[in-house]
């Protein structure tokens, strides 16, 4: 069985996991997964913070393309019906002489 998680198998962690209990011993066991919860947890709220800080950054400039791609749409938009406009025969118009 393999975990997804950096791709190790059931028995490396088993192995891993002596090897820490041996090295640390039961006492600092509980210690150890505090801190790298503890860590884990600060990670994320970092993470966190520089997403809302970039977001926040680039929404004058989401705003500005978001605009122009609009205004290119409706430029291309009028642009197609003009020229279909120009393609079109007369309806229903005798030919002037």
């Amino acid at each position: 069985m393999t975990l997804a998680f950096f791709d190790i198998s059931g028995g490396e962690i088993f192995v891993i996991l002596l090897v820490v209990f041996i090295v640390f011993g039961p006492d600092k066991i509980p210690e150890i997964a505090r801190w790298i919860g503890k860590s884990v947890n600060e990670i994320k709220r970092a993470t966190s913070e520089i997403t809302e800080e970039i977001t926040k950054e680039t929404k004058d400039i989401r705003e500005t393309t978001d605009k122009l791609k609009s205004d290119i749409r409706n430029a291309t938009r009028d642009i197609t019906k003009s020229v279909e406009d120009s393609g079109k025969k007369p309806e229903n118009k005798e030919p002037q002489l």
